[in-house]
């Protein structure tokens, strides 16, 4: 069985996280959730060369410093598994595409605080506390069964 391999960046501005709305592709796993920027890797990618694409793809911007925060292992009954490198970036270079120009969705400056009040899955609630919590590198497996969060398992690394 293929595992999918993914990137997911959180872009920070001024106690903001850009956000994705995920309201226009049709048959989105991710339909009218609220998830970062990324997407699947490309043949022969190295998790940066994908995260870098991504985000450039999505929101017209070019990334100029970011940290590799942690590894998602995605289990599910109903969609396979996945493996998610997640970052977060706070400086970058460029014009932003207007939010409405984006294929995914809609790009929106969400206060960090408000992110967890979003629809977003259960899990990432869990990533998202460790990103606030500025916790060392991470690995977190999360097992779905349908939407529902049936299992999460974490190990946070000292150093890497």
């Amino acid at each position: 069985m293929k595992h999918m391999m993914t990137t997911l960046c959180y872009i920070e501005q001024n106690g903001t996280y850009l956000m994705l709305h995920r309201i226009k592709k049709e048959n989105d796993l991710n339909h009218d959730k609220w998830v970062g920027i990324g997407g699947k890797f490309e043949e022969g990618e190295t998790p940066e060369e994908c995260l870098l694409r991504e985000v450039y793809e999505e929101t017209g911007l070019t990334l100029t410093a970011y940290r590799f925060r942690g590894i998602v292992t995605f289990l599910s009954d109903e969609w396979g598994s996945e493996y998610m490198y997640l970052y977060t970036a706070d400086e970058f270079i460029g014009q932003m595409m207007a939010p409405e120009d984006c294929a995914e969705g809609e790009l929106v400056w969400v206060p960090k605080e408000e992110v967890k009040h979003l629809p977003i899955w259960e899990g990432d609630k869990i990533f998202f506390r460790l990103l606030e919590e500025e916790q060392g590198f991470f690995s977190l497996k999360l097992r779905y069964e349908g939407a529902r969060l049936a299992e999460h398992v974490l190990k946070i690394y000292e150093s890497v």
